[in-house]
């Protein structure tokens, strides 16, 4: 294969799971590719199966390999995590930034890992390390979006731009920071999703939730509900389609008790059940501060 035809072959694969498109990822044919693109595609196909909740698969099919190569060690770190394993994870991540810190699947995984389980300093330092890779400035923007820090975000995508202002993950990451911080940029991560979700060849999940959830922070909730309702007949189990559908629903009034049914089964780990029982408990805490007592 041509060494220019085989990098944009890994260039689409990377593309395809950053929009979503994990089964996509997974059926590629990389048969073809030379062995400095095969680590990279596999361990991308790996990422896709445990993003499709195929964890014990992912564990099986690294575990050989792991204790020979970084690489697949960090996809067995990660699947761990996914599977409940934090502890595991936690110790395997641990070893890699000791010997492996600057070996950019170790940052990227290990970061995500090390997020997971709130550790958002040791995530940024080790994803600090980085020379040039997209995904680590992706996740470096994702982790200061969850500390309510927009403008460390911006900074980081801000200076990105200077070096990969074509880039699908700097494209993707600036709508990210756009939605936090709203106004006009509402508009503009709208056209970035419309753009990706109207393309038939990357039509994917994500790019839909992301259009769907500038369409709720422009007030346009039927156009929202519209994409959602289509993007659920394609992808039933999709647990961001689902959880976002929950959102619309309570803005729209409606119930959203099937769709939290459907979002349990689908995932029962996701943030927004986890957030809703937290929540659910924290009434329940409050509520008996105040509940009559009555003397007998």
């Amino acid at each position: 294969m041509d060494p220019f035809s085989a990098e944009g072959e890994l260039i689409n694969i990377h593309n395809a799971y950053h929009q979503g498109q994990y089964q996509e990822v997974i059926d590629f044919d990389t048969s073809a590719l030379s062995p400095e693109n095969a680590l990279p595609a596999r361990v991308l196909q790996l990422r896709a199966q445990l993003a499709l909740g195929q964890s014990d698969q992912v564990l099986a099919a690294v575990d050989a390999e792991a204790d020979d190569v970084p690489d697949l060690a960090a996809v067995k770190a990660l699947a761990q995590q996914v599977a409940g394993d934090a502890d595991s994870a936690a110790q395997a991540v641990q070893d890699l930034v000791e010997n492996y810190p600057d070996n950019a699947t170790v940052q990227v995984l290990g970061g995500t890992v090390l997020q997971a389980q709130g550790k958002s300093d040791e995530a940024l330092a080790l994803l600090a390390r980085h020379q040039g890779n997209l995904e680590a400035v992706a996740l470096i923007v994702q982790i200061h979006l969850q500390q309510n820090r927009s403008d460390l975000a911006l900074k980081e995508v801000q200076t990105a731009k200077r070096w990969a202002q074509d880039s699908l993950l700097v494209n993707l990451a600036e709508s990210w920071v756009g939605m936090r911080i709203g106004g006009e940029k509402y508009q503009s991560a709208f056209y970035v999703y419309e753009e990706l979700a109207s393309a038939p060849s990357t039509s994917a999940p994500l790019s839909i939730v992301g259009q769907a959830v500038a369409e709720l922070h422009l007030g346009r909730l039927p156009e929202a509900e519209a994409a959602l309702t289509a993007a659920l007949e394609k992808y039933p189990e999709d647990a961001e389609l689902i959880a976002n559908s929950i959102v619309l629903n309570v803005l729209a009034g409606k119930p959203s008790e099937d769709l939290e049914t459907r979002l349990q089964n689908a995932q029962p780990s996701h943030a927004l059940l986890v957030d809703v029982q937290e929540k659910s408990e924290f009434f329940d805490t409050a509520a008996a501060k105040y509940a009559p007592r009555v003397s007998s």
